[in-house]
């Protein structure tokens, strides 16, 4: 009887696609950004920009605290859109960048908050540096993309850090060690 009843559980949780695996997708590099702003001497908020970079998605659909992401981009891919402001963070003052620095981060635990919200938990590498954070992230819209005819994912996500954690902390407190981030991607199942 008991495996009976072992083997009909089974059968239904198979059945629901408790057992389906995380589908990898890889994100639009031309729709997903990342901007981020501060705080200007209490006179303005300044903002800046990645996009155009390259990560991975493991999206499961049937258990989203089984899915992960892992995002890459080079620290001069930094839009500031002042040339001047760029030079200076990418000066010894903040960054010391090469082309060879990265910014990355790697989901570490999803926690699912509601139907279509979760917080990423992960590693943020910056300027040499690993912290945890955590982003708040809300699943936009997932389906088949009406012009590319195959699944497709967007997300939107939020955090803050503080720039001194990162060793980037110079002029703070004037320039606001808080930095919020907001993110917005899409991405495509692999093929």
């Amino acid at each position: 009887m008991k495996k009976t009843l072992l083997a009909a559980a089974l059968a239904t949780v198979a059945a629901t696609g408790a057992f389906a695996s995380p589908e990898k997708y890889v994100l639009d590099a031309s729709h997903s950004q990342i901007l981020f702003s501060y705080n200007h001497l209490g006179f303005s908020t300044t903002w800046g920009l990645f996009s155009g970079f390259e990560g991975d998605v493991m999206f499961d659909q049937e258990n989203p605290a089984g899915s992960s992401v892992s995002v890459t981009m080079p620290v001069k891919s930094m839009f500031t859109g002042w040339e001047e402001r760029f030079g200076h963070f990418m000066s010894q003052d903040f960054f010391g960048a090469t082309d060879d620095d990265m910014v990355s981060f790697t989901s570490t635990g999803i926690e699912v908050t509601g139907e279509t919200t979760a917080n990423i938990i992960g590693d943020l590498t910056l300027n040499g540096v690993t912290k945890p954070v955590v982003l708040a992230a809300n699943l936009n819209q997932s389906g088949d993309h009406p012009m590319a005819g195959k699944p497709w994912a967007g997300f939107d996500a939020t955090t803050t850090v503080l720039r001194s954690d990162f060793e980037l902390g110079k002029f703070a407190p004037f320039v606001s060690d808080e930095v919020s981030i907001q993110i917005s991607v899409e991405a495509m199942k692999a093929e």
